[in-house]
């Protein structure tokens, strides 16, 4: 049985499609879901539900119980009052169901920077969650992405209202993207595939080397419209995100990842395409999600 976290969520989601698409190859399908309402009529006749947060070890004992392999993401959040604690507080409960309930193979969603990023808030605390995984001996597979092009969706607004694309990191260095649906799809495909063993990470780096400045070229020219790239410090965007209701450690977590990327650079230049997992590129990606979000 597949163990599906997050099925509402915008990566949980298209995981979770991949695998009700495969049919009789992925077998028996389990969601946790806070609000099963939330999956429609026809996720809901094809999958067995648990009600409740996979933060809670009670719910993910129940969740694990018969489940193989666990598609696992931990959701962000503005609201946690410590970013470290918020990824613990996801991660403890899914080690218990490893040790308790027979879990063999583990996909996470996690993020480049291994072994390289240091004091980079979010980044940081995804990929001490990989550990404390890996510390069970699961077998176990982490998803990397480097910057998700869906973050340029938060700014819809803006590029309708005026042509702006405002981003914490400098214009003029290489910032390597993924789009959400190379992430499902590869771990779909992971999922599928009970054969594979061992911990590893699989990188997911879209094929272009575009600065922030480039995006916004790529944007302007797939809507047609102007669009200026604006950078804003760390502390602009903290500030921003406090006004929207963050918790400190959340706005400060966010801050630090920003300055770590500009200051480690492990999302530029020098990481390497992965058209195996990762084929998108923001062009493509631009036509077929940011513009119809932007222009209707």
């Amino acid at each position: 049985m597949i163990l599906v976290t997050t099925p509402t969520g915008r990566i949980g989601g298209q995981v979770l499609a991949a695998l009700l698409d495969a049919g009789d190859a992925a077998g028996p399908v389990r969601v946790v879901v806070r609000d099963p309402a939330r999956l429609s009529a026809r996720v809901r006749d094809r999958v067995e539900a648990v009600t409740g947060s996979h933060a809670d070890p009670d719910v993910m004992a129940k969740a694990c119980a018969g489940a193989d392999r666990v598609f696992w993401l931990v959701p962000p959040s503005l609201t946690a009052d410590s970013v470290a604690g918020h990824f613990r507080a996801f991660t403890r409960p899914l080690v218990d169901a490893i040790a308790t309930q027979g879990v063999e193979r583990v996909v996470a969603v996690s993020t480049l920077g291994r072994g390289v990023a240091e004091h980079a808030g979010q980044i940081s605390a995804s990929l001490a969650a990989d550990d404390e995984i890996r510390a069970t001996g699961v077998h176990h597979r982490a998803l990397c992405p480097p910057y998700l092009m869906e973050n340029l969706l938060a700014q819809a607004a803006a590029l309708r209202a005026g042509g702006e694309l405002a981003m914490a990191v400098p214009g003029d260095r290489v910032l390597r993207t993924c789009a959400t649906r190379d992430i499902a799809a590869t771990a779909a495909r992971l999922l599928l595939d009970g054969t594979w063993t061992g911990q590893a990470d699989v990188p997911l780096v879209g094929p272009d080397d575009l600065t922030p400045e480039g995006m916004a070229r790529v944007v302007s020219e797939v809507l047609d419209r102007p669009v200026r790239f604006r950078r804003i410090d760390a502390e602009e965007q903290k500030a921003a995100l406090l006004g929207y209701g963050a918790t400190e450690d959340a706005a400060q977590g966010l801050a630090d990842m920003m300055r770590a990327l500009e200051d480690q650079d492990f999302y530029g230049a020098g990481v390497p395409a992965t058209p195996g997992t990762a084929p998108t590129g923001l062009r493509r990606w631009c036509e077929e999600v940011l513009k119809p979000a932007v222009l209707g």
